[in-house]
Order: C-alpha cells, then sequence, then structure tokens
C-alpha cells in the first residue's frame, strides 16, 4: 500500500478536517481517505451536474415565434388585467 504526504496544508482547513474526523471516530488519515474516496466516486456526478447557465444556454435559440419582441410586448401588456387594490397608492 502506497503512503502519501500532504504539505503546506492551510491551518484553517487541517483544523475542519480534524474536527469532523473527530466526530466520525476517525483519525485525520482515515477522514483525508475517507473524503478522497468519497469525492472519486461521486466524481462523475458532479462533472455530469449542469450549472444554471448551462441549463440557459441550452435554451437559447430554442423559442421560435415569427413575431417581433414589440409585437410580443404588445401582446403581454394587453392581456394584463389592471388591479384596483393598489389605485390609491401605499
Amino acid at each position: 500500500m502506497a503512503n502519501l504526504q500532504i504539505k503546506s496544508i492551510d491551518d484553517d482547513l487541517y483544523g475542519e478536517i480534524k474536527k469532523l474526523a473527530a466526530r466520525e471516530r476517525r483519525s485525520v488519515s482515515q477522514q483525508i481517505l475517507f473524503l478522497t474516496k468519497e469525492y472519486l466516486s461521486r466524481r462523475k456526478q458532479i462533472q455530469a451536474a449542469r450549472t444554471p447557465a448551462q441549463v440557459l444556454l441550452d435554451l437559447c435559440g430554442s423559442w421560435a415565434d415569427d413575431r417581433s419582441a414589440v409585437e410580443i410586448t404588445k401582446e403581454i401588456k394587453a392581456a394584463r388585467r389592471r388591479s384596483k387594490k393598489m389605485k390609491g397608492g401605499f
């Protein structure tokens, strides 16, 4: 079995790992190994996850309408109803 040494780890990060290891009743080495295995097993899921920006970019150009933006806007405004609730203001 191979050994791994990690140098120059940030003190705050090491402290968090140490706390997590204590809560889960593991040594720091065991915790690092556990976290590494967990990350690698989920890496495909993480890489396959699409960001909201990617979803939005996939939708770009998918709207099919022969009307101009002005015509669409006019239709939306015409479909709105005026509310009497706010007639008197705040």
